[in-house]
């Protein structure tokens, strides 16, 4: 049985469109729009369940897609943080609530943009690798773990690099499809694919390659500068949106 609240699926069509244009074209910070809204009607665990599956139909879209443009020396630095993050997620899943995590990341998320926007000049792009690497690539595993947001924390560390936007975009298609398929893990253990999840993700799949696709066109006809203008601004609106929910569970 599906989820039949139609108000759900007023909420979660638009999440996953939203989800796929990030994926495809427009960076990962904006997926994390998606389970906040679906969220409205139905719990945020039950949200991320739902969703997860579809994000796995749009990593093969957008890795088909991107593949070729990525940067797999990056990839090797970011991966064994990621996967351990995953790891950690997982554990901290099954004892933790997710109140500290948001208020965490979001102030991390908040501080970054400050300092983007304040910086003076054209400062010389950041090298890969070193303790960086592993700490926000962790960080962006475990994140999109619990609550679906590694963009932001991937953003971090990839934004300062410099990347051409194709470059970008595809080095984040790629970590998170994989980040993705080993999420499946902890979820399966954790008991989250019943079937009503199951159903109702597969009910919303085939908006999946939709907004993939919308978001590759977009990429093509969207300057690097608002590519990466667009990517400060969705972690600024999603740092302040996780840091405003970790709090307001403290107060």
């Amino acid at each position: 049985m599906v989820v039949s609240d139609p108000w759900f699926y007023i909420m979660a069509i638009p999440a996953v469109l939203i989800y796929g244009i990030g994926k495809g074209g427009l960076g990962g910070a904006l997926g994390i729009i998606a389970v906040p809204l679906m969220a409205m009607v139905v719990s945020p665990t039950q949200a991320a369940a739902i969703l997860l599956p579809i994000l796995c139909v749009m990593d093969a879209f957008a890795v088909k897609q991107h593949y070729q443009n990525a940067e797999y020396s990056i990839l090797k630095q970011m991966l064994p943080g990621s996967l351990l993050g995953v790891f950690l997620a997982g554990v901290f899943l099954s004892v933790t609530p997710e109140a500290g995590l948001k208020l965490l990341i979001g102030g991390l998320s908040l501080l970054f943009c400050v300092q983007y926007l304040f910086q003076q000049g054209d400062p010389a792009p950041k090298k890969p690798g070193g303790i960086s690497a592993w700490w926000w690539s962790g960080l962006g595993g475990f994140s999109s773990t619990a609550i679906h947001a590694g963009g932001g924390p991937a953003s971090i560390y990839l934004l300062p690099l410099k990347l051409e936007k194709v470059t970008l975009i595809a080095t984040m298609a790629v970590l998170f499809a994989i980040i993705n398929l080993f999420k499946l893990i902890p979820y399966t253990l954790l008991g989250e694919f019943d079937r009503t999840n199951l159903l109702t993700a597969l009910m919303l799949m085939p908006l999946a390659p939709v907004g993939v696709y919308m978001g590759v066109w977009l990429l093509h006809r969207v300057s690097q500068v608002w590519v990466y203008r667009l990517c400060y601004f969705f972690l600024f609106v999603s740092g302040t949106k996780l840091f405003i929910e970790g709090v307001a569970v403290h107060i």
